[in-house]
């Protein structure tokens, strides 16, 4: 009689005990996503278009936070200081994760140590433009046109260390060029000033100069990546053009802070891969010009590793240090 009580209330207490196991398996509650930048921009719009199928594929609610400042590395140090839990993520890209580190002087958490790489989402090509009334219709006339006025040419970027700036210091760096690099605040105002052709170059992302290059109003000399896109298949890659091994393609992926159970991060990858699979999700990536990213986690780790190296060597060369 004992015997059967001392099992039965075992078998009870083994019951009890793996309860809160159960109930505290990933995910029970809400996962949020901060994006680092304002709503409505490139990043923003990234989240808000994988957030409801991953959402699907986590059996949770997915909440798009926006918390924007300090060119988004504000939004980035709140996740890498947050719970290591997997509840609360980061929309990541190029210009906080690989970028700002870089450049930024006095930046509060380092991208490989304080940041966890869960898996990408896609990737962005630049392309270099040329304003309505600069003399050039290519790449090798713009080469010919810049080697017969050194540091007169401008060549305008969406601001100090950012992407499309590394971006134009690799070019600089490879072709031996020297342009004047007029950092604006934001794509839009140097696209603006683009079109009026008060500067005479760009280097910019895809998504917000292609609607422009179709309509005829600035022209593509090259794109960055390491293919040509297909939805500018006649202007050819960099490293067609003679600059060996040239590629600078922006990226957004999901991050988490430094810590994360493998299980939760293998958990996460999953379900977001599984987002990136429905067609809606891929149709309304491709629509706005980005490819999507295909690694496993630790690529995705290794190739965020390899950003940030390449980008940091490019900033120290070229002496870019932002405040």
């Amino acid at each position: 009689m004992l015997k059967r009580f001392a099992l039965a209330f075992a078998a009870m207490s083994a019951t009890i005990l793996s309860f809160p196991a159960l109930t505290q398996e990933f995910p029970n509650r809400p996962v949020r996503i901060i994006v680092p930048w304002p709503p409505s921009g490139n990043v923003d719009i990234t989240a808000r278009t994988v957030a409801p199928a991953l959402a699907d594929a986590l059996g949770q609610q997915v909440i798009v936070e926006n918390r924007p400042g300090a060119g988004g590395t504000t939004g980035t140090a709140a996740v890498a200081k947050s719970a290591p839990d997997g509840y609360t993520l980061l929309l990541g890209s190029s210009g906080t994760v690989t970028n700002a580190p870089a450049v930024y002087k006095n930046i509060t958490y380092d991208p490989i140590k304080d940041l966890t790489a869960i898996g990408p989402i896609q990737s962005v090509p630049m392309v270099l433009t040329a304003a309505p009334k600069t003399p050039v219709s290519n790449f090798k006339e713009f080469l010919a046109y810049a080697q017969s006025k050194p540091g007169q040419v401008s060549i305008a970027s969406a601001g100090n260390g950012s992407s499309n700036h590394l971006a134009l210091e690799l070019m600089m760096r490879q072709t031996g060029l020297k342009l004047i690099h007029i950092p604006y605040k934001g794509s839009g105002p140097a696209i603006t000033d683009l079109l009026g052709s008060q500067v005479e170059t760009m280097m910019d992302q895809m998504t917000a100069s292609i609607g422009h290059i179709r309509e005829g109003r600035i022209k593509a000399l090259a794109v960055t990546s390491k293919l040509r896109s297909p939805l500018l298949p006649n202007v050819p890659t960099l490293a067609e053009l003679g600059l060996a091994g040239y590629e600078a393609s922006t990226f957004t992926g999901l991050f988490g802070p430094a810590g994360i159970p493998p299980a939760v991060v293998e958990k996460l990858h999953a379900a977001l891969k599984k987002a990136l699979g429905v067609e809606t999700v891929r149709a309304r990536y491709h629509s706005r010009g980005v490819e999507i990213m295909d690694m496993t986690q630790p690529e995705f780790a290794a190739y965020v590793r390899t950003d940030f190296e390449k980008w940091r060597q490019v900033a120290r060369d070229a002496n870019i240090v932002v405040e």
